[in-house]
């Protein structure tokens, strides 16, 4: 755990007095969040509130998503008094995709990554017109697993102004949840970045979040790593090879 249980408030602290100084440093007024019902927004939207208890604003995307999705994000909204919109997307995602594909979208004969990676690059959109329509900083919800991982939609969920739980891995962010008092079903249901009907960020993986958290800390730490499995260890290693890109500002070649 990050610094142990004992040291939770003090991170906490330290958490929220950052977020105040980069929304100070940008000459901003406060921070947006996408709530998503997850338990990654769910502990930035918190850590927000605490950090802007008047200045923190929370807008609900869904894309035909998960009902049980909007009701979790909803709770959060509510649990932790955050003002909040609904901004539902799904009409606006059919009429893109059929305008890029000349076509209905059916859900059963298109590329799910290609399709699905329209959806956060939606809610981006719509996160930074509110924050600069409100002169506010959008809060990423982004991990230290899925930092490290490239897993996240580039220019979609990536595409925020500040980080404050990145460098927190998933394991850190379940006991940050407890501490906060986020409700139990949050904290225990299988993350998703909802980009289609089921999806769950291990099953795309094909690795739990605990057996990832192992293999980068060992990996961070320098440590042996011949005692955990191999293929699982080398699939890491070739994710975090093939999203260098989206952790880097885009390079320009040298003339």
């Amino acid at each position: 755990m990050w610094g142990g249980w004992d040291k939770m408030e003090e991170n906490i602290k330290k958490i929220t007095n950052w977020i105040k100084e980069k929304v100070k440093e940008a000459n901003a007024k406060g921070v947006i969040i996408g709530l998503s019902g997850g338990i990654d927004s769910s502990c930035v939207a918190a850590l927000c509130k605490k950090a802007f208890p008047d200045n923190t604003l929370g807008i609900i995307m869904p894309c035909m998503s998960n009902p049980t999705d909007m009701e979790h994000a909803k709770l959060i909204a509510e649990k932790f008094d955050i003002p909040c919109k609904i901004i539902d997307l799904e009409d606006n995602f059919k009429f893109l995709f059929k305008s890029i594909n000349n076509e209905e979208y059916k859900k059963e004969n298109h590329n799910y990554l290609a399709a699905s990676n329209i959806k956060p690059r939606l809610r981006m959109i719509t996160l930074y017109y509110f924050a600069n329509k409100l002169n506010y900083l959008v809060a990423g919800t982004d991990n230290k697993t899925e930092e490290m991982l490239g897993y996240f939609t580039k220019y979609g969920d990536g595409g925020v102004d500040i980080l404050p739980i990145v460098n927190l891995y998933k394991k850190d962010v379940r006991e940050l949840a407890k501490y906060l008092d986020i409700p139990k079903e949050i904290i225990t249901k299988k993350p998703s970045a909802g980009l289609w009907d089921g999806q769950t960020d291990e099953d795309e993986i094909g690795i739990s979040y605990e057996e990832m958290d192992e293999i980068l800390e060992r990996m961070e730490k320098n440590e042996d790593l011949s005692n955990i499995n191999g293929e699982k260890v080398k699939k890491i290693k070739e994710m975090m090879k093939i999203s260098e890109h989206k952790r880097n500002m885009p390079p320009g070649c040298e003339i």
